[in-house]
């Protein structure tokens, strides 16, 4: 009654690997129990799903997407071989089912957002100012997500990252982005989801539901490696390196201006969209006219200019009292 097709079986192997997911692990998660159907569904109309592990994020996609994914794999294995800390999608498989005449392409990547922790506020950013304002039908949601100007909007401050932390994600952002531009692929966003820590607790203790995001409890720990947004930028914390506690819960410590303690998901999302698709790029092209910016990495550029500046900020330090003493007003000696 129907067929199952899998493309570039060996390359996507060697992801899997690549990542450390044992091929019975991979189909224990995806086999063993009924997939879980999101809710939200993305703007192209795409399905998702996540395996009952919490491992894996399921979604359907279209035949150019699937074919555009299948140009890119030689480009995406060099540089997951260069580096494999990204905040870029772990793609592990590439699937089509044929059934009653119609074919049903799905594309299996790592899981940014775990469902056991509850995300606060969730935003899909690029970087632009041009309609970019989430719907009135996408903020009736039970999770909604809101978009760059509703950020600047909640969050004219920022997020604030210890130093080091900062650097990082830059880092990570910036490489991130010279892999996309050799691809030439725009369009993009930064999935950005918070994790209110002092929020939950104060949820917890009025006895609301600020612990488990679905009433679950939390899975067996995740097994890929760098599947976590910590992990993703600091890499190297199943090899001996970085430790991650369970208070971070795979998620990137941060505060807000009020100095309230949050954890932060992000990854890279909607990277299958070429320069063939013409009305996003007619969409993305008023967005980049209307923004005042040109140029032939005009896109990337803006994008890690927002994220860097506008939404993640270096914890700002804190003057010492010398400093502060020469600031109010004593004359200082000369030498």
């Amino acid at each position: 009654d129907f067929r199952f097709k899998t493309y570039a079986p060996v390359a996507f192997r060697y992801f899997r690997e690549l990542f450390g997911i044992r091929p019975d692990d991979y189909l224990y998660s995806l086999c063993s129990e009924p997939l879980i159907e999101l809710s939200n569904s993305g703007a192209s109309g795409s399905l998702f799903y996540v395996s009952s592990d919490d491992e894996f994020i399921i979604k359907t996609v279209q035949h150019k997407e699937a074919e555009f994914l299948q140009k890119l794999l030689p480009g995406y294995y060099m540089n997951l071989n260069q580096n494999p800390r990204t905040l870029l999608p772990k793609f592990y498989g590439l699937y089509c089912v044929q059934a009653g005449g119609k074919n049903i392409r799905i594309v299996v990547m790592n899981n940014l957002l775990p469902r056991w922790v509850r995300m606060h506020l969730k935003y899909d950013l690029k970087g632009s100012t041009y309609k970019r304002r989430a719907s009135a039908k996408e903020r009736d949601k039970a999770c909604p997500t809101f978009k760059d100007l509703d950020f600047m909007q909640d969050l004219p401050d920022g997020l604030f990252l210890d130093g080091d932390m900062y650097c990082a994600l830059c880092k990570t952002l910036q490489r991130d982005c010279l892999v996309l531009q050799s691809f030439k692929i725009m369009d993009y966003s930064l999935l950005v989801a918070i994790h209110n820590l002092d929020l939950a607790q104060r949820e917890r203790a009025a006895g609301g539901a600020g612990g488990d995001g679905d009433g679950r409890g939390r899975p067996a720990a995740q097994r890929a490696l760098y599947s976590t947004a910590m992990e993703s930028i600091q890499g190297e914390a199943r090899r001996g390196g970085t430790i991650e506690t369970d208070d971070q819960m795979g998620g990137i410590p941060a505060r807000n201006s009020r100095g309230e303690r949050l954890l932060l998901y992000i990854g890279i999302i909607d990277v299958l969209q070429s320069y063939r698709f013409v009305k996003k790029l007619e969409h993305s092209w008023k967005a980049l006219v209307h923004d005042g910016v040109s140029g032939k990495w005009f896109y990337a550029e803006r994008f890690q200019r927002f994220m860097c500046h506008t939404v993640f900020r270096k914890v700002p330090l804190k003057a010492s009292p010398s400093k502060k003493s020469r600031s109010g007003g004593a004359v200082p000696r000369r030498s």
